[in-house]
């Protein structure tokens, strides 16, 4: 059992200063199982209960970690068997929490101006670039398909 109380000590969260307006920032979860307390009161029963969440967490990362080579939101998924291990084990929580962590920090670079002006001049580039590409490949074969051009 915790030494700490659950209870709210009523203030309200104060904003991180590199935050967007009206973004808070939530107070961190403590670490540890979130296990039932007559789950956590049995010592066989708390090892059976990791047990079980370790293997449906390596069942659904597996499946994650497949989806990145066939259809399917791989990284998604992989994410949510961490979610599911984050529920019982600290080093979870810990990958979790830098994640969500790296995650804002590149959600507050993309906003920057220049990150963005950046990233839509590589993306016209590319775009164009493809459209070379595609426009050659038509005025030297024509509508013709790659296998069925015999040259």
């Amino acid at each position: 059992m915790n030494a700490q109380s659950d209870e709210r000590d009523g203030t309200a969260p104060v904003a991180e200063p590199g935050s967007v307006a009206g973004d808070v920032a939530e107070p961190e979860r403590e670490l540890g199982s979130r296990a039932p307390a007559f789950i956590k009161a049995s010592k066989p029963l708390h090892l059976s209960w990791q047990v079980g969440v370790f293997a449906v967490g390596l069942a659904v990362v597996a499946a994650g970690v497949a989806m990145l080579v066939l259809p399917g939101p791989g990284w998604l998924v992989i994410f949510g068997g961490m979610a599911i291990w984050a529920t019982e084990f600290v080093w979870a929580q810990l990958v979790l929490r830098w994640t969500r962590r790296k995650v804002t920090e590149a959600a507050q670079k993309a906003l920057d101006p220049k990150v963005r002006r950046r990233n839509i001049i590589l993306t016209v580039a590319g775009l164009v670039i493809v459209a070379a590409l595609v426009g050659i490949y038509l005025w030297k074969f024509g509508l013709s398909l790659p296998w069925n051009i015999s040259e």
